[in-house]
């Protein structure tokens, strides 16, 4: 996948340019991950799948290992406006990626 994308989500992870939806900061309790696990799996995890075709903008979803290396969790987020960039969706990686 395109290395340049995977470096400005953990550029904007890194300076703090980043929000999670509601509904990501829920899913990420209940799954029994957190913020560290998120900077982890962003940090040393791998772009798996770029999607053009949603009207608010690019969606990007990334998966890598949490901070004590037991799990994998994933992420989609996209870019803001203003260059935030925000979590829509986090998850505990339970299957095989395709």
């Amino acid at each position: 996948m395109n290395s340049t994308e995977l470096r400005r989500i953990r550029n904007a992870v890194r300076e703090g340019r980043y929000d999670m939806t509601f509904h990501a900061v829920e899913e990420l309790a209940e799954d029994g991950l957190d913020i560290l696990d998120f900077e982890t799996a962003v940090g040393e995890g791998e772009l798996i799948r770029t999607q053009t075709d949603d009207r608010r903008g690019t969606r990007y979803t990334v998966a890598g290992p949490t901070r004590d290396r037991a799990r994998r969790m994933g992420l989609i987020g996209r870019f803001t406006e203003t260059g935030v960039f925000l979590v829509i969706m986090a998850f505990e990686v339970t299957a095989p990626e395709e």
